[in-house]
Formats: C-alpha cells, sequence, structure tokens
C-alpha cells in the first residue's frame, strides 16, 4: 500500500513505483545512488509530491526527503544567506527567518506545504514573481550527489578556475568540460537565444535552462542550470539560499472588477505600471467554484455584482501615506482607461483572504461533481505580459472550436495564466482532446515565442512538445546533457528528455467506468463515494504542518508521515474501489493500515479545498467493513456509549465507584481496550432532561423567544453541570426552553461506522423534529459534533423522501453560543446582562465546529461581558476525537497532537486564567494532557450573568 500512496503526484498520472525509502541524510542517499548505478533502478526525488507534470511519478524507487531531510541548517545574518536541507518547507523557513528581518521571496500557491527541494526541482515562482523572480535567482549554492556518486558544491559565487576544472574527474570534470565546450560554440549559443522564449518573459521553465547555464560572459552557471531540472541531473542534499529583507510591512488590494476577461487582461499592463509586489487572476468559474465551499466562501466577501474576472492587484510601500496615495493613483488610471466597474480596497488581515481564495484555485476546481474535471495539461503557459491579451483571445477561440471552455486563474502579472480545459479523462474522447489541445496550445505559444511551461515544468507532460518549442537540434543537444550528467539514466528518468507519450500512465484508464456501491451515505453532491474520493487532486494542502494554522490533517502533523494525510488515505481508497478483485473492496486488508489513524476530526470538510469529506468515507469504510463480519466489541460499547451511559446513570455511585477503583478501572478499560493513562469520565445520577422536566427554570417574562434543547448523550449523563448552566442561562436572558423530544443524535454510531443504526436514528429525529423546530423556535445544543450531525451529515443519510426535511432542520440548528451570538447581534441580548468581572478566558474550539460552523460565534459570545478578554488557541485537533484518543493503540498519538500547539500553550496560561472548549472531549483532552480544567461556554457565561 505504500507504494500505492506515491503512484500519483498533483498531476493526471499514475504509475506504481518499485519502492518508497526515506533518507536520513547524505550518507543514506549515497548508499541509493551505488545501489541505483548497480541494479540500473530510477531514483525519483520527492518532497510534498504537489507537481502538477508527473515529476515524482514513475516506476523507480521514490525518495521521499520530506520525512527526515527537514533542517534548517545554517543561517548567516550579516552575508543574508541561509543553508537548508530538501524538505524544509517555505513558509516555515520564513517564520524561522522573519525575527531576523530576512526573507525568501518567492511564493508558491501551495507555499505551506511546498518544499525547497521541490521548488529548486521545478524552478517555482509564485504570485510575487513580479518583485522576486523565480527560485533560481535566489540559489547561491547547492550541493548535491552526482550520478557516479560524488559529492560536489555548485557555488554561484565561487565558480571554478580552468586549473582546478582541469583537476577534476569523473562526470563533475565531463560536465565542466560539455559546459567549456559550448560556450565557445557561437552557432549554439545563438542557436538557444533564437529558439528559446523572449527574454522578457519572466517565467521561462522550458527544457532544461541552457540560456541560464551558458552566459553571455562566457561562465556555467551550474546552479541556474540544476534548477528546474526536476532532479534528472543530479540529487540535491542542501541547499543555500540568498536572503531579503523582509517585504514592506504596509500592504493592500485592489481588488478590480471586470466585465470580460479581455478587459481584465488589459487592465493589467496598466497596473503592472504601478510597481505592484503581485498582479493575480480570478476568473467567474473558479469563483462560482467557492460559492459553496466551506472553507472559501467567507473569502468571498469583496466581491460586488457578478465580475467575469477580478484581478487582485497588491501594493506594498514604506509608509502609509504613500501606500494610500498610490492605491488612488492605480485605481484612477484604471478608471481613466475605463476598466472595471468596481475597485474594492482590502487592507489588513483581510489580505489573506483573498489570497487564500486565489490560492484555493487549484482543490477548488476539482470539486466540480461528475468524471470531468479541468485538466493539469496546458496549465503552465507563459508568454510576454504585452501578448497576453491577444493569446489568451486565440486561445480561447481554439478552446472553443472544440467546444470546451476553460478556467483562467494565476499570475497575469507575469504573463502566466494557469489554463485548465474541463475534460473527463476517462472517456476516449477526453484523451483524445487531452493530446490535441496539447500539441495545438504548444503550436500557439511556440508561435509568440513564450514558454509552454512557466514554472510547474516539463516533466512528462510536456516533454513530448520539447522539440517543437526548442527545435531538434536544442532538443538533441538536451538529450546530451542528460547523457553527460547521468550516462546509466537512473536520475528521475522519462522527465524532460526520453520521455514517455504524454497520454500513457494515466491516473485513469480509457473506458474506465465509475463504480458504484450500495453505500448508506449517499454522498449525494459528489454522484457516489466513487466520485467522492476522486475530488482529491493530490495538491496536498492536507500536509500542512500546525504553525500554518487549521485543522488539517493532526496525524499527519504528528507524524509527517504521507500514509498519515488526507490524500494518502483517498489515494488509497481510489486505488481498492477502481482495481481491486474482493467482491467486497471494502475489506481490502492494506486499507486499515492507512485508514486507522484518521481521526475524523472533520478538518478536511473544512479546509481542503475539494471539501474531501474524509470523515465520511471512513464511517462508510467501516460500516461495509462490519456489513457481513465481526464488529469488534470496543466498536460496539463505543457505540452505545449513550445508551450505557444511561444505564450507568441509574446506579451512578456504583459505576463511578468501579470507574474510580483502580482495579475495577482497570478492568473495565482492559474490556474497552482504552489505555491504562485515560481517566474515564464520571457519570450523573440524575439526567440533564429528567432534571429540566422536574427543575428546570422557567424564563423571565417578557419572553424573547422559545428554543427546543437537544440534551445530547454526552451533555445528558456526562456534562450536566455544562447543560443545567446553558438552560439557565437561556431561561435568565429571557427564553422559553423545552426539551427537544429526542435522545439520540446518531453521532457515536456514526463514527464508529454502525451506520444503519444511524440512519434510523437521524430519520426518527428528523420526522420528529420537522414540525417542531422553526425558524422562530430553533434547535441548540452544547456537544459540537452532535449538534452538527443534524447540520453535516443527517441530509446525506437519511432516504430521499426525508432530504428536504433534513435540510430545512439543518438550517434551525445551532450551537448555544452561535444562537447567541445572533441574538446579539439582533440587539436583543447584550453586554449589560452580564456583570463586568474581569475574566482572561483562552478559547479552544472543537474540530467539527471549526470545520463546518467556524469559532467566531464561541469567541463572540464569550467576549459579550465587558470583563471578559478571550483569546483564540490556533491549534487544530486536540488529538482526542471522541473515543480516538481513549483507544490505547492510538493514545501516543493522540498525545503528540496535543503536544504540536494546544498543551504548551495552555501550560503557559496562567493558573488564574480560565479555559473554555465546547466539546467534551477536548476538556477531557485537556485534562489528562495538562491537568488543567477546561469549561464549556456555556458554565462562563452562566456564571458571568448578572443575577
Amino acid at each position: 500500500m505504500q507504494r500505492t500512496l506515491y503512484a500519483t503526484d498533483a498531476s493526471a498520472y499514475r504509475e506504481l513505483p518499485a519502492a518508497v525509502v526515506y533518507p536520513k541524510g547524505e550518507e543514506d542517499i549515497l548508499v541509493l545512488v551505488d545501489f541505483a548505478r548497480k541494479h540500473k533502478l530510477g531514483l525519483i526525488p520527492r518532497t510534498a509530491g504537489t507537481s502538477l507534470a508527473g515529476q515524482v511519478v514513475g516506476s523507480g524507487v521514490v525518495v521521499d526527503m520530506s520525512l527526515h531531510m527537514n533542517k534548517i541548517l545554517e543561517l548567516n545574518i550579516q552575508e543574508r544567506w541561509v543553508s537548508v536541507q530538501p524538505g524544509v518547507i517555505r513558509d516555515e523557513l520564513n517564520r524561522y527567518l522573519a525575527p531576523h528581518g530576512l526573507y525568501f521571496g518567492p511564493e508558491t500557491s501551495t507555499a505551506n506545504r511546498a518544499m525547497i527541494g521541490g521548488m529548486v526541482g521545478n524552478n517555482s515562482c509564485g504570485s510575487n514573481s513580479v518583485v522576486y523572480g523565480s527560485t533560481r535567482e535566489h540559489v547561491r549554492m547547492l550541493k548535491a550527489i552526482l550520478s557516479d556518486g560524488k559529492v560536489v558544491c555548485f557555488d554561484r559565487n565561487s565558480p571554478l578556475t580552468e586549473q582546478q576544472i582541469e583537476e577534476l574527474s569523473g562526470v563533475e570534470a565531463a560536465v565542466y568540460r560539455l559546459a567549456q565546450q559550448w560556450l565557445n560554440d557561437k552557432d549554439l549559443l545563438e542557436e538557444i537565444a533564437r529558439e528559446f522564449p523572449k527574454m522578457e518573459i519572466p517565467r521561462r521553465n522550458t527544457g532544461y535552462a541552457l540560456d541560464k547555464w551558458l552566459s553571455a560572459e562566457g561562465s556555467a552557471d551550474f546552479c541556474g542550470l540544476l534548477c528546474g531540472s526536476e532532479g534528472t541531473l543530479a540529487l540535491v542534499t542542501e541547499i543555500v539560499l540568498d536572503l531579503e529583507p523582509l517585504p514592506p510591512k504596509h500592504k493592500a488590494l485592489i481588488c478590480a472588477h471586470f466585465d470580460s476577461l479581455d478587459e481584465s487582461l488589459r487592465a493589467n499592463l496598466v497596473a503592472l505600471q504601478h510597481q505592484p509586489s503581485a498582479v493575480e487572476l480570478m476568473d467567474h468559474y473558479l469563483l462560482d467554484c467557492t460559492r459553496d465551499s466551506l472553507s472559501q466562501g467567507p473569502n468571498r466577501f469583496f466581491l460586488r455584482g457578478e465580475p467575469k474576472a477580478v484581478l487582485a492587484i497588491e501594493l506594498s510601500r514604506n509608509d502609509v501615506t504613500t501606500l494610500n496615495s498610490d492605491a488612488q493613483a492605480l485605481i484612477d488610471d484604471l478608471r481613466a482607461h475605463n476598466f472595471g466597474y468596481a475597485w474594492p480596497i482590502v487592507e489588513g488581515s483581510d489580505i489573506i483572504r483573498v489570497w487564500n481564495l486565489r490560492k484555493a484555485g487549484l482543490g477548488l476546481l476539482s470539486n466540480m461533481p461528475g468524471d470531468a474535471k479541468p485538466v493539469p495539461v496546458i496549465e503552465d503557459t507563459a508568454v510576454d505580459v504585452n501578448d497576453l491579451p491577444e493569446y489568451i483571445a486565440e486561445f480561447n477561440r481554439m478552446m472553443a472550436e472544440h467546444g470546451l471552455y476553460c478556467v483562467h486563474y494565476a499570475h497575469a502579472g507575469s504573463g502566466e495564466l494557469h489554463l485548465r480545459p474541463i475534460l473527463d479523462l476517462k472517456s476516449a474522447e477526453g484523451r483524445r482532446l487531452f493530446r490535441v489541445v496539447a500539441r495545438q496550445v504548444a503550436e500557439l505559444v511556440k508561435r509568440y515565442r513564450g514558454s509552454l511551461s512557466g514554472e510547474h515544468g516539463d516533466g512528462r507532460l510536456r516533454a513530448e512538445f520539447l522539440p517543437l518549442m526548442v527545435g531538434p537540434n536544442i532538443y538533441e543537444r538536451m538529450i546530451g546533457l542528460k547523457r553527460v550528467w547521468d550516462p546509466q539514466g537512473i536520475f528521475n528518468p522519462g522527465k524532460i528528455v526520453d520521455s514517455p507519450p504524454m497520454d500513457e500512465h494515466l491516473r485513469y484508464d480509457e473506458g474506465q467506468s465509475t463504480r458504484t456501491f450500495p453505500t448508506v451515505f449517499k454522498f449525494r453532491r459528489e454522484q457516489g463515494m466513487m466520485r467522492a474520493v476522486e475530488q482529491c487532486n493530490g495538491s496536498g494542502d492536507c500536509r500542512k504542518l500546525p504553525q500554518a494554522g487549521g485543522t488539517m490533517c493532526p496525524s499527519y502533523q504528528a507524524s509527517r508521515e504521507e500514509r498519515d494525510s488526507t490524500r494518502a488515505r483517498a489515494n488509497a481508497l481510489r486505488e481498492v474501489m477502481t482495481r481491486s478483485s474482493l467482491e467486497n473492496p471494502f475489506e481490502h486488508p492494506d486499507l486499515d493500515w492507512v485508514m486507522d489513524r484518521c481521526l475524523s476530526c472533520k478538518g478536511c470538510t473544512g479546509e481542503c479545498p475539494s471539501n474531501v469529506d474524509m470523515a465520511r468515507m471512513k464511517s462508510e469504510w467501516l460500516h461495509q467493513r462490519y456489513r457481513k463480519g465481526r464488529i469488534p466489541l470496543r466498536t460496539l460499547l463505543f457505540a452505545h456509549a449513550g445508551r450505557l451511559n444511561e444505564l450507568g446513570g441509574k446506579t451512578a455511585a456504583l459505576s463511578n465507584l468501579m470507574l474510580g477503583n483502580k482495579w475495577s478501572s482497570a478492568l473495565v478499560k482492559g474490556l474497552m481496550g482504552v489505555h491504562p493513562s485515560r481517566r474515564l469520565p464520571r457519570i450523573y445520577g440524575q439526567s440533564l432532561s429528567r432534571w429540566m422536566r422536574l427543575h428546570g427554570p422557567v424564563s423571565a417574562a417578557p419572553q424573547k423567544g422559545t428554543v427546543w434543547f437537544f440534551s445530547d448523550p454526552f451533555t445528558e449523563r456526562l456534562d450536566v453541570p455544562a447543560g443545567k448552566a446553558a438552560v439557565r442561562l437561556l431561561a435568565a436572558l429571557g427564553y422559553a426552553v423545552k426539551v427537544a423530544p429526542v435522545k439520540e443524535c446518531g453521532r457515536t454510531y456514526i463514527s464508529k461506522g454502525l451506520l444503519s443504526q444511524a440512519k434510523k436514528i437521524a430519520e426518527h429525529n428528523v420526522r420528529s423534529l420537522k414540525h417542531l423546530v422553526s425558524e422562530q423556535e430553533v434547535l441548540i445544543g452544547l456537544e459540537p459534533s452532535s449538534l452538527l450531525s443534524f447540520r453535516d451529515e443527517y441530509p446525506d443519510l437519511v432516504d430521499d423522501s426525508l432530504v428536504q426535511a433534513a435540510q430545512t432542520l439543518a438550517g434551525r440548528c445551532f450551537l448555544l453560543e452561535d444562537f447567541l451570538a445572533r441574538e446579539a447581534r439582533a440587539g436583543r441580548i447584550g453586554p449589560d446582562d452580564f456583570d463586568d468581572t474581569p475574566r482572561d478566558i483562552v478559547l479552544h474550539g472543537h474540530c467539527h465546529q471549526k470545520a463546518l460552523v467556524g469559532i467566531d460565534g464561541s469567541a463572540f459570545a464569550l467576549s459579550l461581558p465587558r470583563g471578559h478578554s478571550v483569546s483564540v488557541i490556533t491549534a487544530g485537533c486536540c488529538g482526542m476525537a471522541g473515543s480516538f484518543g481513549y483507544e490505547k493503540e492510538h493514545y501516543n498519538l493522540s498525545m503528540q497532537i496535543g503536544e504540536l500547539v494546544l498543551f504548551p500553550t495552555l501550560r503557559k496560561w496562567p493558573l488564574s486564567g480560565g479555559i473554555a472548549a465546547p466539546g467534551t472531549s477536548c476538556r477531557h483532552q485537556i485534562a489528562d494532557g495538562t491537568a488543567r480544567q477546561a469549561r464549556h461556554p456555556a458554565e462562563w457565561l452562566w456564571e458571568a450573568l448578572r443575577k
């Protein structure tokens, strides 16, 4: 299964590698190179694996440098350079450099997981390339292992003398002699200048960079050549980067709206006259994809009307006065040219929201239902920015002739747009167009003397067209270059030169049918579970580390192993569901290995641009696996936790005595497969719903409304004090509180894969509540995972006849804090309802809450009392995730996840300060990990209520 996880990247290709290795350092790579020579195996260097042209897909040995070779080795502040290993993440590097006032400029859209090794391999650029250019311009030195096993350093600032070159041997001597020979060939240099893309095009990544290697001054820039060589010439083990001062602090985005794509491209030429730090395009196809995106929908705040295109023009200046003046001058200039109909200015923290919307483009485009998707095939063309309007117009006429339309987005300021035609690569016609469009666009780019690859590289996708792009003679020279550097062809074979046809080894076979499975979850929006799995395009958003923010993916953040990423789980499911010969492919034993450590946190649901809901797929996988097999005892016990707690509550004194006793507690934990270090929660003898019926408060007059309160299985018997505080709070604020006539939500059954039972509960609850819950009398709950089941899973779990009712009910279900925030914004409650006692509270949000509704409501509600100072912890998952952290085999991973951000933050939090956490599992994890007590926001607000 490990090989399967590395059979794809973010491209359209799939090829099973011979093996996957994780070198710990240079010595391991030397062994690998020697092994590859002896056994004639290819070595495929890989870091984050987000390549779009198939650079890290092949039949050789994948060398994953991201797991161990991810160290920052040395920083020289005075000379402004840093030495790193290939697996260092670009954004992590800049976080390290920021306190020193230094910065590495090139910024890919994948910068929160893209690694420096990959950026060197592809000569990556990014949105700010109008200022910082490409990676090539910032590489000072590369330490590499050549194909004969020699370790060499190519230092741009210290080129070798002729005498030093004479003393070289082996491959190193051969490559230097080749450089000298070609530098003396004036006809060759003239042909390179004539055939290569225009020098005015900053993004030029066509083939080997002979025009950068062989300078007009008569010297060879080996760093310039290796950047963009895609690991086909040598294996780089250390990279020294030249650094820049931190960019200006004062920034503004002018988000110019246009009625046509052509108008935006002509306006781009005006914008470039105002020294922007970035000019990025988003067309209406991409913007439309963001409408229903859980993560990106809120980032549409700046849009006015229905633009056909938006240019996000970033200005960076050293002072606010100049910034404001320059922004207005830009807008005035656009208006004077009659370009655009709206020019909102975005500043401060909202800037990152616009860039997040733009950066999510690749993943969002994969979110289209059905088999036809925007395909990476011609997504990397770059032309002279002055040619861009005419080039795109001609390009779109070509697309129209094929009955295709194309998504346009990205780097307008550098003359490069990411163009993605919508194709079905499972069909014969889609595959035919894949090749036809690639060929025709290559011919078009050549007519404009552009670059077929601006920054993503040729890989195996565009390599076939290199003879057209640079001419047959130069292409033969490139083949010769590869032979000198790598005589046995062990370095990433089949990329740039000697590649297989561009339509071989695609991810999907021609004529491949989309398998259907009788699932309990309907996967209605995705059109079935198979297509839900296929939504993952490999862009690797799930590989970001906790410092990047967000929740996804907690197990990967702790282990940094590919198997723990959402992408890996999707790849494994797709492979098994597509290719397994088992009658029930979900029983494939290898799936256990890759699915086991998914916490079902739903971080991917909210943060994956393609909305890959792995928690839902894991539930379905478990259900299908248990369909004809034995259900483990622990699974049954945790699934029926609500009912067991109810039974335990009837003899609460005895139950708590057993759970508190060392020996009996150990027996219970052993029976349940719970780790010995975990503390089991106390069970309350009087349930919350019974307390409400017997002693529940009556709301004060005049009433502000009536609400239904859902006493979920956790609040009902385990978190009764929080439930009492919530009911009392609502009543005291003027709301009549009624007990919702449902006992379970099905959450524990969903998480454990017992979907038949969960479906029955969901349908019962929808029928019971559809005539009770209304816009005037909403449903309120405390536990996010329980209440949000109504909003998230129910509409996809119930039968067709109940879908509309489930969707209507979903819109009328609120977490307590979200309801209070809504009422406060409507002016029905406010700070005067609370005392002014100072309280410093730190808030940790529940994963399902963060993924599905956000934690702004909790922060807002907690901040209603004037004396409250509320800080939000930027941690992702706490690591408990329901029963996951209790399970003995998951305990260590659970605590590792807690130690990423949450535990260290809380240990530093003053003992006098309070901790708020809406999730019951989060509160237990905090107690076990820090010995601190967290309380539900309802308890803090009830305490602060003016009584």
